[in-house]
């Protein structure tokens, strides 16, 4: 598979366009993705649109319908619930062992990463929007590998959906971000304070809070 830095430039533009409306809900859970329409409306050719769509496919954004046909991806409520707990457990054991592992560069990255979520938290603007959740992501990736377990890494890899994760916190209001940004700032605290029970407790939060927002999110849009 290509790297970011060797994907041809116009997939990597169908990637973020369409992406983005999955996670704005322009391209709702279920709606069929065609490739010849989706070209015409993006004004480029299939070829790119294709590798786009294999890429959310992979990611968790997109799923296989009847044939060779595809759509955006939907979860049921009992599904969600279930990955929200699987997360929940295999998140807790990572946030623990790295309390009792993680490096002083690590938990110093973690700071900064903990830091740069909360200084623009609540967003303003898209771009405060992206930073945190690119700073969320790496935040997680480095707790895991902080961990020193590449078993565990490779199970919250292939556990943890991104398509749902990405969705779901894009879907967080400005208080459930402010939330998430304190849970961050204290996971770090227990890190840094080599405190694994109290690490493990404040990521559960973490994510039972996530796992809230998330069906309340679903409510919302079921009810509007």
């Amino acid at each position: 598979m290509m790297d970011g830095a060797s994907r041809p430039p116009a997939a990597e533009s169908a990637y973020d366009i369409l992406r983005s409306r999955i996670l704005s809900g322009d391209l709702g859970p279920g709606e069929r993705l065609v490739e010849q329409s989706l070209a015409k409306d993006l004004g480029l050719s299939r070829t790119p649109v294709r590798e786009a769509i294999r890429r959310l496919l992979h990611e968790g954004f997109v799923e296989k319908g009847q044939g060779y046909s595809t759509r955006v991806a939907d979860f049921h409520d009992e599904e969600l619930a279930q990955l929200f707990e699987i997360r929940r457990r295999l998140e807790c054991y990572a946030a623990g062992r790295a309390a009792k592992m993680a490096t002083p560069d690590e938990v110093a990255l973690l700071r900064k990463l903990s830091d740069e979520m909360a200084a623009h938290t609540p967003p303003a603007n898209q771009e405060d929007y992206d930073i945190i959740s690119t700073a969320n992501t790496e935040f997680h990736r480095t707790l895991y590998e902080a961990a020193r377990s590449p078993r565990l890494t490779a199970l919250i890899t292939s556990a943890v959906d991104v398509g749902v994760v990405a969705r779901t916190y894009h879907s967080y209001s400005p208080a459930d971000l402010e939330r998430s940004a304190r849970h961050h700032t204290e996971i770090v605290d227990a890190v840094e304070a080599q405190a694994p029970e109290w690490a493990e407790s404040v990521m559960s939060s973490h994510v039972l809070a996530a796992a809230a927002s998330a069906f309340q999110g679903r409510k919302d849009a079921q009810d509007g």
